[in-house]
């Protein structure tokens, strides 16, 4: 994300070791040689979080599916930690569909019931929206979710970070988050991991 506050390094220093500062922040990322949002100034670590703090703004049947889930309730309760979590995604996360497939029925529904991502029907809510929402109960600070997007471990780890960005920030705020991963060229079960960052930036 841009950095246009000098906020980050402190109002007293001079601009060019602000600009210093924000440059050293700008590294490689593992998967696809993306460059690094700068954290915002005006906020620091602190991550707000826009829309409804209770819901994440998922999809009502989503959300009940992910709160009557075994996994979640048990599995996932007793990770306590963001690492936990973190390397829960890289040993269980193989798709980031909200559904596990072939969990629902689909056959002769059309619109949003029959669609790629249809949520009009329930299913078997999928490992990856229940880790989403436990990060969400972490409630994760600005620092957490650049290193969930710039992980080199795996891509789903990425992507999870890029949803949990989609679904708490700023409408206005989501370009300057994905901008500068678009060129990420890493291949994972879904493809290019950019066109899965695009599917995920315009949902």
């Amino acid at each position: 994300m841009a950095n246009n506050s000098p906020a980050l390094t402190g109002n007293s220093q001079p601009q060019h070791q602000a600009a210093a500062a924000a440059a050293q922040q700008q590294q490689q990322c593992g998967g696809g040689g993306a460059t690094k949002p700068a954290v915002s100034g005006k906020q620091g670590n602190v991550l707000p979080l826009w829309g409804n703090e209770k819901t994440m703004n998922l999809n009502p049947m989503i959300l009940t599916n992910i709160l009557s889930s075994p996994y979640f309730k048990v599995q996932l309760y007793e990770l306590k930690t963001y690492h936990e979590v973190v390397d829960e995604i890289y040993f269980k996360v193989t798709h980031v569909e909200p559904w596990e497939k072939g969990s629902r029925k689909t056959a002769g529904q059309t619109g949003m019931c029959g669609g790629v991502r249809g949520v009009g029907t329930g299913g078997i809510v999928s490992t990856a929206f229940c880790l989403l929402y436990k990060l969400f109960t972490l409630k994760l600070t600005r620092k957490q979710v650049m290193g969930l997007i710039t992980h080199t471990d795996s891509p789903y780890i990425r992507a999870l970070g890029f949803m949990y960005i989609r679904y708490t920030q700023p409408p206005t705020d989501l370009w300057d988050w994905f901008e500068s991963f678009l060129d990420d060229e890493e291949v994972c079960q879904q493809g290019y991991l950019q066109r899965l960052y695009l599917e995920i930036l315009y949902i």
